[in-house]
């Protein structure tokens, strides 16, 4: 990827998932070749998730999210989520419409009234690949406007210190970053005063290595197992197999 590129197409991340200590199930996270909608150049992210056949016997996970922005990464365009996750299932679609500055969500066809928006407003998952390209500095935060299509919130994440870190994919010199979307939801439904903690590499790519969290049943972690379409890892923060 051209230097300072935080990602492109092409990238594929796999997550090895665990419930407290329970080996969980895995989790991708993709970025599949730019299109085209509506006029705009977009980029396209993924994520999916999938436990395996021991949590399955009593809490099933299968999520997919999908994600569009702007290649100049200064909004999103449209986000769905299929959702099923124990008895709960959802297969959401907000659509923004930047004319009349608001966001709408419809779940399996019934549909909420439209949300206001902010200027430069992205989605649960899209926020996350625009932070990759923030410049991330002990002790700041960073902030910017996220909806779920339900909420229209200020999104926050501070970094919190730089650690060096071992997972399976091999050890990283991280930046340790703890977001603050209590207001908005994701893909896994988290409890009220549960803490997020993401570990991303210290170098331009930001890659995410590390995730701890809490969900209603439980806590979970999941961490990187294979990366593809990265680019070169610099010298001071090579993954070490």
């Amino acid at each position: 990827m051209p230097a300072g590129q935080a990602f492109k197409p092409g990238e594929r991340l796999t997550f090895a998932l665990k419930w407290t200590i329970i080996p969980a199930g895995e989790a991708v996270l993709e970025v599949l070749p730019q299109e085209h909608m509506a006029g705009i150049d977009a980029y396209h992210f993924v994520l999916t998730a999938r436990s395996n056949g021991f949590i399955d016997a009593f809490y099933m996970i299968r999520d997919r999210v999908d994600a569009w922005s702007d290649v100049t990464m200064s909004q999103s365009l449209l986000y769905r989520k299929k959702q099923h996750e124990g008895r709960t299932r959802r297969d959401i679609t907000v659509s923004f419409d930047w004319e009349a500055m608001t966001a709408q969500y419809v779940n399996r066809g019934q549909a909420r009234e439209p949300v206001p928006i902010s200027v430069g407003t992205f989605d649960p998952l899209s926020i996350f690949y625009w932070s990759r390209s923030m410049d991330l500095v002990v002790g700041g935060r960073i902030q910017r406007a996220v909806t779920d299509g339900k909420k229209h919130v200020l999104g926050a994440a501070d970094v919190v210190r730089r650690e060096r870190i071992r997972v399976p994919a091999g050890i990283f010199d991280t930046l340790l970053i703890e977001p603050d979307l209590a207001h908005v939801g994701g893909v896994f439904e988290k409890s009220p005063d549960a803490k997020i903690q993401l570990w991303v590499t210290a170098d331009h790519r930001r890659l995410p290595v590390k995730l701890k969290s809490k969900v209603i049943v439980g806590s979970f972690s999941g961490e990187l197992v294979s990366m593809t379409g990265t680019g070169p890892s610099p010298r001071n923060n090579a993954s070490i197999e």
